[in-house]
């Protein structure tokens, strides 16, 4: 029968009762079972510091806007649903008065063959009714009265934001007037195209105090899509 070494080597470690011929095994058994594990270890920090992640990701990720057509595949980030809100509620007072235009569309004299055309052309193909000033305000008609006119049938404002633009406003332009009646409302929605933002509050810091939409980060053609459900009527079931 093994004889315990204790009372010699004492067993104030578990090194040491592990080596007792007597106690090894009843020592070394619990040593082998038993582990250390940090708490930041991978199976309590790595799934923490995973699922930190996947919340983050989720609060700069996607989500839905509450006017979003079911079954839709336009994502939105979080920042594009605050801007959006204040917009769509303004649109839903005004859904029901006749003969609107969906859409009022500014933009500089100089993007109207260009972005302002792409732009005006996507929107139309998602059934979006746009106000374009080249289809709209005929040859030898007051240009200013046309844009009250277009200003005042439509349900949105979109500003078409890019280099022309800028150099429009600062030139106190026709663009500079329409800023000013579509900055009068809860209307409008800055689209960034070419430009910058930091560019833009250079230039108009009210309007560039309000966010929008950036076709740095995302396509035209997205962009289009979200303003088209922007401006589409909830279903009355």
């Amino acid at each position: 029968m093994a004889r315990c070494t204790a009372p010699v080597r004492g067993h104030r470690t578990s090194s040491a009762a592990a080596e007792c011929p007597a106690c090894g095994s009843r020592y070394g058994g619990y040593r082998s079972s038993y582990s250390y594990s940090s708490p930041y270890s991978s199976s309590y920090g790595g799934g923490n510091s995973g699922g930190a992640r996947s919340s983050s990701g989720s609060g700069g990720g996607s989500t839905k806007p509450r006017w979003s057509r079911p079954g839709s595949s336009v994502v939105y980030t979080p920042a594009e649903v605050r801007t959006l809100t204040p917009v769509r509620e303004s649109f839903e007072k005004r859904v029901a008065q006749p003969d609107l235009r969906d859409v009022f569309l500014c933009h500089a004299w100089d993007d109207r063959n260009g972005a302002a055309k792409d732009l005006h052309d996507l929107l139309e193909s998602l059934g979006v009714s746009v106000w374009f000033s080249e289809k709209d305000v005929l040859l030898g008609s007051p240009l200013l009265r046309e844009i009250d006119k277009g200003l005042a049938k439509s349900k949105v404002g979109i500003v078409l934001v890019t280099p022309a633009l800028l150099r429009r406003v600062q030139g106190e332009g026709i663009a500079e007037k329409e800023l000013s009646a579509l900055l009068a409302r809860d209307l409008l929605v800055p689209i960034v195209h070419g430009t910058t933002f930091e560019a833009l509050r250079d230039v108009s810091p009210l309007l560039g105090s309000r966010s929008g939409l950036n076709t740095a980060e995302d396509s035209m053609r997205n962009i289009a899509a979200k303003l088209a459900e922007l401006v589409t009527p909830e279903e009355v079931g």
